[in-house]
């Protein structure tokens, strides 16, 4: 692999309001820093708990944006949101928590233009960003890495793959959500998965080189606890993987049978292994065993269930999943057995689950409360939340819930009352 010499990159940076005091380093429970929350499995173990319906749930404010796949990201007082202009011109927002008054703005030349099915839905910036209270992480559709002060918005660094390292631009753009872990960023691009330097943007290692291309990640990596061992855990377009946080070893590998490629959700830890499901396949249940340092995989379930752009949240031993024909189903990961299956929703939900309770929000503008039950399919109310079309994950963080649609950013809070419940 070369690495090509660093390149000096102009952007433009609005600063619309003098800089408050420092947003502090350690992530307070109730932020949604980076992609699916706080420990990236869309799971909330603090804050007050939910109501068991939307109606304390009120519109608080509302900021127009251009379009943009990307999730909101929550830091203390303030709330971060990229978008596509124009189709040229890739732009990062700080807002005010409280009211959404735009505090700084960064932007940078970014457009491509996506193929096949992906055309239909816009080539607009996808990957959520990630932040640690001094940086956000943004990752620009043509495999551009930027990392920004999130008191002012300046350009800390920036890392071009395809101009540093040869890589050519993928196809679907920069989709795989960056993952923050110590002194390092990892991400899925220049056609594998990159150890970058957190505070100098300096390329440590690159693995899993898969020719970029078409061939780049859909997924977003996350840690892992397998056995003994803390672990990137990797779903590349063909394969899981179990990669060395240090050196970049590959630990152990597993074809997962897809669709062209198409693994798409975040692959899931339960126990000792990995849930996954792919567009057109099935669903599957791998075990982890580790012997002497040497970590062995076997299939121990597949299931009929189809998923596709939707990560699973899982409550009590249940995966819930929204599958590739919009129905959603209940898995027990430890039989493979299907509880239930629901009628047919949309084309995509993202979800956050706290206790017994999911929150999800359907691509159509449709957000509903669940009760994740085994036994049976449980919707408790349901809300029309947008009018445009909603691809960005939601977020929640403490009593307000976030959502992006594909002209705008909402900010939903429920009332105090929720405090009592």
């Amino acid at each position: 692999m070369r690495i090509a010499p660093s390149v000096v990159v102009s952007f433009v940076l609005t600063q619309i309001v003098a800089a408050g005091p420092a947003l502090g380093s350690e992530p307070a429970r109730l932020d949604w820093p980076q992609w699916r929350g706080p420990d990236r499995d869309a799971i909330l173990r603090d804050g007050p708990r939910w109501p068991d319906s939307f109606s304390t749930l009120q519109k608080r404010w509302r900021v127009s944006l251009g379009p943009g796949y990307s999730g909101p990201i929550v830091w203390g007082d303030r709330i971060f949101v990229t978008e596509t202009q124009n189709k040229e011109t890739e732009v990062v927002r700080a807002l005010d928590r409280r009211d959404g008054r735009e505090i700084w703005r960064a932007e940078w030349p970014g457009s491509l233009s996506v193929p096949f099915f992906a055309k239909s839905n816009g080539d607009w910036i996808r990957s959520t960003p990630a932040c640690d209270g001094k940086s956000l992480y943004v990752a620009g559709i043509r495999d551009v890495l930027v990392c920004l002060d999130v008191t002012t918005g300046a350009v800390r660094w920036r890392l071009d793959f395809p101009k540093q390292i040869d890589s050519p631009v993928p196809s679907f753009g920069f989709v795989s959500s960056p993952l923050l872990h110590g002194d390092y960023v990892y991400v899925q691009a220049g056609g594998g998965l990159a150890k970058v330097d957190k505070a100098t943007g300096a390329l440590v290692w690159k693995v899993l080189d898969d020719g970029g291309g078409m061939n780049s990640a859909f997924s977003s990596p996350i840690l892992a606890k397998i056995g003994d061992t803390k672990q990137l855990l990797v779903q590349t377009r063909q394969e899981l993987t179990g990669v060395d946080l240090d050196t970049g070893e590959i630990l152990w590998r597993q074809t997962v049978p897809s669709f062209r490629g198409m693994n798409i959700l975040t692959p899931t830890v339960y126990n000792d292994g990995v849930f996954t499901s792919t567009y057109k396949n099935r669903s599957f249940y791998y075990q982890l065993t580790t012997k002497q340092g040497k970590t062995t995989i076997q299939e121990a379930w597949e299931a009929k269930a189809r998923g596709y752009m939707s990560s699973p949240v899982v409550i009590d031993d249940h995966a819930y999943l929204h599958l590739g024909n919009g129905r959603f189903c209940c898995i027990d990961l430890r039989t493979g057995e299907e509880k239930w299956r629901s009628k047919p929703f949309g084309k995509y939900w993202s979800m956050v689950a706290q206790g017994k309770r999911i929150l999800a929000l359907d691509e159509s503008g449709d957000l509903f409360l669940i009760d994740a039950n085994p036994e049976a399919f449980r919707p408790m109310d349901r809300k029309v939340v947008a009018e445009n079309e909603c691809w960005a994950h939601v977020a929640v963080s403490g009593e307000t819930v976030l959502v992006r649609d594909l002209s705008g950013i909402t900010a939903f809070k429920w009332s105090n009352e929720t405090q009592k419940n």
